[in-house]
């Protein structure tokens, strides 16, 4: 006989763990099916010659929904706060970035009267309330809050470092300014990286009893009727039965799994989910040849450069600086390899030339996939809940989220899908109780 879960999730990654360290409040039987190798996600930290490499560039908002979640499950958050100077780049002229007061008040990026508008436009920002930018794009907010072209251009440089989107025109403008907020109160370089809070997390889960299968993947979810468990066919051949899932995987891996038999009216919705992407390199470097330039912005061009190093430990030897250059892709972009590779070495000849001498390790991927849905107008009336119109099937990760992506969408979309499996089985606790009671 093939073994029932109550509850199996689908990825091991921070959505997937965060659930299941809500559940483990139940007395529910819990199994997380991770295809990898090693748990974690785009949250892993792979370790490379004793350096310690988050795929690209990570950093967690200070005042974010996935910072207090983790916390509440007593994941500790050890790391500092980068500084907010740094440089901006706009047709390969180098200008003191505008978002601490000093360069403010000394860049030449802006003229004075630009000045004091940037800092009435910052104002907005934190006193705006997204939910009444539900029906704009961020581009159509960034017109309505500036007719100047350099306070625009910040705006939007801001808005790829608050959320790695690079599509103005077609992402929406209540997601963005809750990440703008949200960045604004800073964020947290993680010591050891990101790996930390999958660990955490991970043997949280494994004390309470939470069952963790990796190289396992799932190619179908199936169910005859509403009232039988879910059927999970691994690549293995393999048969897992499971009363409750929760998919975290992307939309389209989830659309895959169920098959075209499972009736799913947001179906088209899912299909159409456009990703967001970008490039990254990863360095490990001996010696930082300008160990002034440590932040750089791209202004003409989608570029970001930062040594997190110098604010937390990912390096066996303290010395050495771990840093990150990175190319956020518009969605409609085509991606050269090649041509991207050279387009970020060329930024970090620029700001640490000789570079090259110094490197311990490297690695460059052209093509990586930062959150799984690039928020656009309509999104949040699909995405209200969780729970999705197959009975017992609920949804969470970075894109499962109506409000927030990335961690923050991950780390809350977890919970929501925990909370609401208790919820639902408190119902049927409290049905099935008042059902013995005999009529009085």
């Amino acid at each position: 006989m093939k073994q029932t879960w109550d509850i199996v999730i689908v990825g091991g990654g921070l959505a997937g763990y965060v659930a299941a360290n809500y559940l483990t409040n139940t007395n529910l039987s819990i199994l997380i099916l991770e295809k990898g190798k090693i748990v974690g996600g785009r949250a892993r930290t792979n370790k490379m010659n004793g350096q310690y490499f988050n795929l690209g560039p990570h950093a967690l908002y200070k005042k974010g929904k996935a910072r207090y979640i983790l916390e509440d499950l007593g994941v500790h958050l050890n790391g500092k706060s980068p500084k907010l100077s740094g440089t901006l780049i706009e047709n390969n002229v180098e200008y003191a970035a505008p978002f601490s007061p000093f360069e403010l008040f000394t860049t030449k990026f802006l003229h004075p009267r630009e000045r004091m508008e940037w800092i009435a436009v910052l104002l907005k920002i934190l006193s705006v309330d997204p939910e009444k930018l539900a029906k704009q794009t961020f581009q159509q907010w960034v017109n309505q809050i500036t007719q100047s072209k350099t306070i625009a251009s910040l705006l939007y440089t801001l808005g790829r470092l608050a959320t790695y989107c690079h599509a103005p025109e077609r992402m929406g403008a209540k997601v963005m300014a809750l990440h703008l907020k949200n960045a604004m109160g800073g964020v947290l370089y993680l010591d050891g990286g990101w790996q930390t809070i999958i660990d955490q997390l991970h043997n949280k889960a494994i004390v309470s009893g939470v069952h963790v299968q990796s190289q396992t993947l799932v190619k179908q979810i199936e169910r005859d009727h509403q009232e039988d468990p879910f059927k999970f066919v691994l690549s293995s051949g393999e048969e897992i039965l499971g009363k409750y899932v929760i998919c975290t995987s992307g939309p389209q891996e989830l659309i895959h799994m169920l098959g075209k038999k499972a009736s799913l009216p947001i179906r088209d919705f899912f299909a159409q989910i456009t990703p967001v992407k970008g490039a990254t390199l990863d360095v490990a470097l001996s010696h930082l040849p300008n160990p002034k330039k440590l932040f750089a912005l791209g202004i003409t061009e989608p570029l970001y450069y930062s040594v997190h190093s110098t604010y937390a430990c990912l390096s066996d030897l303290t010395k050495n600086a771990i840093l990150h250059v990175f190319k956020y892709h518009h969605p409609k972009e085509h991606i050269d390899g090649s041509s991207v590779k050279n387009e970020l070495e060329q930024l970090l000849d620029r700001l640490q030339p000789g570079w090259q001498q110094y490197v311990i390790s490297r690695r460059f991927i052209p093509d990586i996939t930062v959150n799984q849905r690039l928020p656009q107008i309509g999104d949040e009336l699909m995405l209200q809940r969780s729970k999705t119109e197959i009975l017992g099937l609920y949804i969470a990760g970075d894109w499962a989220c109506p409000h927030s992506i990335l961690a923050d969408g991950a780390v809350s979309s977890g919970k929501q899908a925990a909370e609401e499996i208790i919820l639902n089985e408190e119902r049927k606790n409290y049905a099935n109780f008042n059902g013995r009671i005999p009529a009085i």
